[in-house]
């Protein structure tokens, strides 16, 4: 004896087959937004590489026409000292002052409160300098209005794009502060 597929039963396994459908396809949307997700992050990293490539040699001539005769260009520091670390993009130093720069594709707030924190430990973690006048420095290819005015009034220098070059943000008149 057969038994004939009710209007319900069959309108039940069609919300069934949808329903799995639709999860099917919601898994692989999930996985498609963290492989974009990761690429992006990529793509920003690379991006303040870039950055620190592009201004390790601009650094010489806007921190020399700023009065800070450069000796020295270092990237990429890390120190690790009783189970402190640090990180820096950049170390432009002469005998007497060191600039510790931080590079950024998109440049926060965020980026310049952490970067006023690394300024914290700089001359605990790396002694050499810690006779130096320790500035502060913020690069970024992409610098909110707010955000340069909020590492200004930080008495940080502001490097951005002007152009085809790099130039310091910061007026003439600006008067860094020495940590």
């Amino acid at each position: 004896m057969t038994t004939l597929a009710t209007p319900q039963k069959e309108t039940d396994q069609k919300f069934k087959d949808t329903d799995q459908q639709i999860k099917e396809m919601s898994q692989a949307t999930d996985i498609k937004i963290k492989e974009v997700s990761v690429r992006i992050s990529k793509l920003g990293g690379c991006l303040a590489d870039f950055i620190k490539y592009e201004l390790r040699p601009a650094a010489v001539r806007l921190f020399r026409e700023r009065g800070i005769d450069v000796h020295e260009v270092h990237q990429n520091i890390i120190a690790k000292r009783d189970g402190e670390s640090l990180e820096l993009d950049l170390l432009v130093v002469n005998d007497t002052d060191t600039v510790a720069v931080e590079c950024k594709s998109n440049l926060s707030i965020d980026d310049v409160n952490e970067h006023l924190e690394r300024l914290g430990k700089l001359k605990r973690l790396l002694p050499r300098y810690a006779d130096s006048c320790v500035y502060a420095a913020v690069a970024g290819m992409v610098i909110p209005s707010h955000v340069a005015a909020y590492a200004i009034r930080k008495g940080l220098f502001v490097i951005g794009q002007n152009g085809d070059d790099l130039s310091l943000l910061n007026d003439v008149s600006f008067n860094p502060i020495c940590w």
